[in-house]
């Protein structure tokens, strides 16, 4: 306990499943965190729950984003942690997908990412003391799977901005991680998914289940801590399968 104890912490989507566990985790460890959310009523909740503060958030909005750090920064004095967690996802075949319904998903889930992730290590990198980025990526960054062609893009082009932004703010002790889940059960992913197709896919896992959201938050927070102090760049399977 107490890992992060002093350090402030913006956590994207906190207002439920992995974004809340994680925001659960970080406070757990000391960290005073900042809980963004679209959903200004699961947002509240959320940072009621964990004792921080919420900002409401549209990641697709550079001005909010942007608002968003400066508002961590302006209340706490600094930022250590930044965890992407904010992303959009859905079911359609490639030949039936829509322009709309890809640039929707591209948008949220990776150029979401990318305006959190630069908004906080300019940031970070004038602060001048390190920090930590860990984004919230998918195992479909790896493997395939039907329906998901714009969330599996989306969610590999989150797993190499991850490796490229790790070499850009390294010399500045900056890191920059990802967490790549295979299935974990949120409201979000339950009301996008069949029920029938969440059993196939979890029937699948060696386990015979989804991992817990807080499952997926313990590695997100180890990445965050000095525990992970000299690994960057990386992108770490939540799973017990290999990509």
């Amino acid at each position: 306990m107490n890992r992060l104890e002093g350090r402030v912490a913006v956590v994207t989507g906190a207002g439920s499943g992995i974004g809340l566990a994680t925001a659960r985790r970080l406070a757990a460890e000391g960290a005073k965190v900042v809980c963004a959310d679209m959903d200004a009523t699961t947002g509240k909740a959320a940072a009621d729950d964990v004792g921080g503060t919420f900002a409401q958030v549209d990641v697709t909005d550079e001005a909010q984003v942007e608002a968003l750090i400066e508002g961590a920064v302006g209340r706490f004095g600094r930022i250590d942690v930044m965890i992407n967690n904010a992303g959009l996802g859905g079911t359609a075949p490639i030949t039936e997908m829509t322009d709309e319904q890809w640039l929707r998903v591209l948008d949220v889930t990776l150029n979401g990412t990318f305006r959190c992730t630069r908004a906080a290590l300019r940031r970070m990198v004038a602060q001048g003391y390190g920090g930590a980025v860990v984004n919230n990526a998918s195992v479909l960054g790896w493997r395939a799977q039907p329906g998901q062609a714009h969330y599996a893009a989306a969610k590999a082009g989150v797993m190499a901005l991850t490796r490229c932004a790790a070499l850009d703010v390294a010399a500045h002790g900056i890191r920059v991680n990802a967490v790549a889940p295979s299935l974990a059960i949120h409201p979000f992913l339950a009301k996008v998914t069949s029920e029938d197709l969440l059993a196939e896919l979890a029937a699948r896992e060696p386990f015979g289940r989804a991992a817990e959201p807080w499952e997926v938050a313990t590695v997100m927070v180890f990445l965050a801590s000095d525990y992970a102090s000299y690994m960057t760049g990386e992108v770490v399977s939540v799973s017990a399968q290999h990509p």
